[in-house]
């Protein structure tokens, strides 16, 4: 209907719930399944994990019930959707990658990716510059 709804949810302070309780936690809440459903990327530096559903749910209801969950409030932790964005910087990128690989590695759903439109990479940085399609549904 409107844009395109992000298919990640970025659960923010999350050092009092470990990263398997907060894995059963999301199954509770979701009624999916980790690593069949969804993946869970943690990222401790930032104190967050991004949640990426490989099955299609509606995440922003799936933010919704988190915000209720009497467990969620207990470890305070906050959900919200991950914004969809058209470019990300890849870094420290082995020095033998290939854009042909990081263009089938973006567009994997199970990454959370989706088409991508160009890749440049950096050598002398270990990075790339990856975009992706319109994220509106535009061919």
């Amino acid at each position: 209907d409107s844009a395109e709804t992000s298919p990640s949810v970025v659960f923010e302070n999350i050092e009092r719930c470990s990263p398997i309780c907060l894995q059963m936690l999301l199954e509770n809440i979701s009624g999916l399944t980790v690593d069949a459903d969804f993946t869970v990327e943690l990222i401790p530096e930032m104190n967050v994990a991004v949640v990426t559903f490989i099955k299609s749910i509606d995440t922003e209801e799936f933010v919704k019930k988190c915000s209720q969950d009497r467990r969620v409030k207990e470890f305070k932790m906050t959900a919200r959707l991950l914004e969809l964005t058209q470019t990300i910087k890849a870094e420290n990128l082995p020095e033998s990658i290939s854009r042909d690989y990081l263009t089938v590695y973006f567009e994997s759903a199970r990454s959370g990716g989706g088409p991508v439109s160009d890749v440049r990479l950096f050598p002398g940085e270990n990075s790339a510059i990856v975009t992706f399609c319109d994220r509106r549904g535009n061919p």
